[in-house]
């Protein structure tokens, strides 16, 4: 399994940004759906926002506006620009690739280990 590397969380005020990032740990020869997801305690982890190689983006409703994903495909990274944060946000953000290509061979449903964001209000 590959392993994907979240970084860029912390404590904010309501109202800050926060840029996440999220890379893979290996050499990755391309990939294809890259997105962020969220979880708070005692609930399911939910989409906040995706990205095909292609650029095609979608979001959920809850962050459409005040979020916005990209990708460095050259860097096989993927961003999550944060802004106008609410305390709402608060949760552990993790970021998953579907399909990841390597020399080693295909790997599916890639997982980081989540990064936690703090929004205060």
């Amino acid at each position: 399994q590959v392993q994907l590397v979240e970084s860029g969380g912390g404590l904010v005020q309501a109202g800050g940004s926060l840029r996440l990032s999220c890379a893979a740990s290996v050499n990755i020869v391309s990939s294809n759906v890259l997105g962020w997801y969220r979880q708070v305690p005692g609930k399911q982890r939910e989409l906040v926002a995706r990205i095909t190689s292609g650029g095609r983006t979608n979001y959920a409703d809850s962050t459409k506006g005040r979020f916005t994903i990209s990708r460095d495909n050259a860097k096989n990274t993927v961003y999550l620009q944060m802004n106008s944060l609410k305390p709402e946000d608060t949760a552990v953000y993790y970021c998953n690739a579907d399909t990841l290509i390597t020399p080693w061979g295909t790997f599916y449903d890639s997982w980081g280990q989540g990064t936690q964001v703090t929004v205060s209000s």
